[in-house]
């Protein structure tokens, strides 16, 4: 593993049984991973199922794993939803576009970003509202005619894929492009919000347009220059927005007449 590059944390929202932690926190210590978050997490006692199908990780990884809320999550890291069910094509913005865990592993491959792969419940996954919150998304392809993966199985998988990142090991080109600070980065999406508004573009639009726009630079991983060239040519567009109308609004005033 490249020495500047921190592997990814494992994110899992709602575990329903502490076996399935234990497993995901197992599939860590295989691949080079040992930083487990774990949101809203059932009980996970020495003598749970959580310690029982660990193996080598519960003398570290398990041990370690630290509760946290959904929001922190979005707030400081590039986020990848793990999701077994997709949409079918460009008109499903929550769940498209997504990539398959060898893809995902070829674009994280480029960029150094702090990076969480978020997995959801073991009946239902994550849902719409919270994939809608997160940067990218990805899915294994399965049968069709059974796609739904257990949330151990899905973790080992793209852990698996993820290995070359991840295992000590194995060696790693170097890193050319360094993507922009998280928070630099959530700075821009409110940026995108304020000219929505000053725009006056459709009310109704705006959650699907910044969806689209945060699929868009979670796919691009933008650098830093990059990021503050957007963030420049948003403010500077959306003041311009905001005095014509302020210009409007004093010429309208029936008093000037």
């Amino acid at each position: 593993m490249s020495d500047e590059r921190d592997p990814p944390v494992v994110v899992v929202v709602d575990a329903e049984t502490p076996g399935n932690v234990g497993t995901i926190a197992r599939a860590m210590k295989n691949f080079g991973l040992s930083e487990l978050k774990l949101v809203n997490p059932p009980e996970l006692g020495r003598d749970s199922e959580a310690y029982g199908f660990a193996g080598h990780a519960r003398e570290d990884v398990l041990p370690n794993a630290e509760e946290v809320t959904f929001d922190e999550v979005v707030e400081n890291y590039h986020t990848v939803g793990c999701t077994a069910i997709t949409g079918e094509d460009s008109r499903r913005h929550v769940r498209f576009p997504f990539k398959t865990p060898r893809e995902l592993a070829e674009s994280l491959r480029t960029v150094d970003a702090p990076t969480a792969l978020v997995f959801g419940r073991e009946g239902r996954g994550l849902d719409n509202g919270e994939l809608a919150r997160l940067d990218e998304v990805c899915s294994i392809p399965a049968s069709a005619d059974y796609p739904v993966l257990n949330l151990g199985q899905a973790a080992t998988i793209l852990l698996y894929e993820l290995r070359e990142l991840t295992v000590e090991e194995t060696q790693l080109p170097d890193v050319e492009r360094e993507r922009a600070a998280e928070a630099d980065v959530e700075r821009f999406h409110d940026f995108v919000a304020e000219f929505l508004d000053a725009s006056g573009y459709k009310e109704i639009k705006r959650d699907k347009t910044r969806r689209l726009v945060r699929r868009l630079i979670g796919r691009a991983h933008p650098t830093d220059r990059e990021i503050h060239t957007l963030l420049g040519v948003l403010r500077r567009a959306t003041g311009q927005l905001e005095h014509r109308s302020e210009l409007l609004a004093e010429y309208d005033e029936p008093d000037r007449w």
